[in-house]
């Protein structure tokens, strides 16, 4: 938990960085916001992305994700991928596909191999921090969004950008892949009709949100 003090970079340092290190190792790591609508989750998590200062998580992920995919000078290869859902009234939607007044709803497929996943759900290559920033961009603009009385731009359904890390060493027959998935989540608040005002549409978004 932080309060109305803490920094984005105090946030990133002490709760993400480590996390993002172990996914460039191979490992599988989340990290989402929770709580009250108005509390600041969608701030903490994407901030201002053209600000180092209030720059949040995701951006923040990005420089240390390439940045040390630059550094690197050992022989490994990288190839990294990007997928951006939301879940909009219990239905799923691709936010990287076109946009459209009534998107299309994705279905969850189990697999005896790779488990849980949405079938159909759009994965792109980026080889920079401007292409997945282009990604993310693209894929917010396209989130369900409403005026309440405790938030003027609500987020009205919970978003999954998830980045994939794929890391080759070596050649040939001795040639190792490792691979990490890192998954970026920004709920939509928590919240009580009464004190939001919510109405119509924006109500039962909220019934299906909590």
């Amino acid at each position: 938990m932080y309060d109305i003090d803490s920094t984005q970079e105090e946030v990133y340092d002490e709760s993400a960085f480590p996390l993002v290190e172990s996914v460039i190792e191979g490992y599988n790591g989340t990290m989402f916001a929770y709580g009250q609508t108005g509390c600041g989750k969608t701030f903490s998590m994407l901030g201002i992305p053209e600000d180092p200062v209030q720059r949040g998580i995701i951006p923040r992920c990005f420089i240390q994700i390439f940045g040390c995919m630059d550094a690197a000078n050992n022989g490994k290869k990288y190839l990294v991928r990007c997928s951006y859902l939301e879940i909009y009234n219990e239905e799923v939607h691709d936010l990287l596909a076109a946009h459209t007044a009534t998107p299309k709803k994705l279905d969850l497929k189990e697999d005896p191999n790779k488990g849980v996943f949405v079938k159909d759900l759009s994965c792109i290559v980026v080889k920079s921090i401007p292409e997945i920033e282009k990604a993310m961009n693209y894929g917010t603009a396209g989130r369900k969004v409403a005026s309440t009385n405790m938030n003027a731009d609500s987020s009205r359904s919970h978003s999954i950008f998830t980045i994939y890390i794929e890391t080759a060493e070596g050649e040939g027959e001795d040639q190792r892949i490792k691979a990490g998935k890192l998954n970026l989540v920004d709920l939509a608040g928590s919240e009580r009709s009464s004190k939001t005002g919510a109405t119509g549409q924006t109500l039962k978004e909220g019934i299906k949100i909590n």
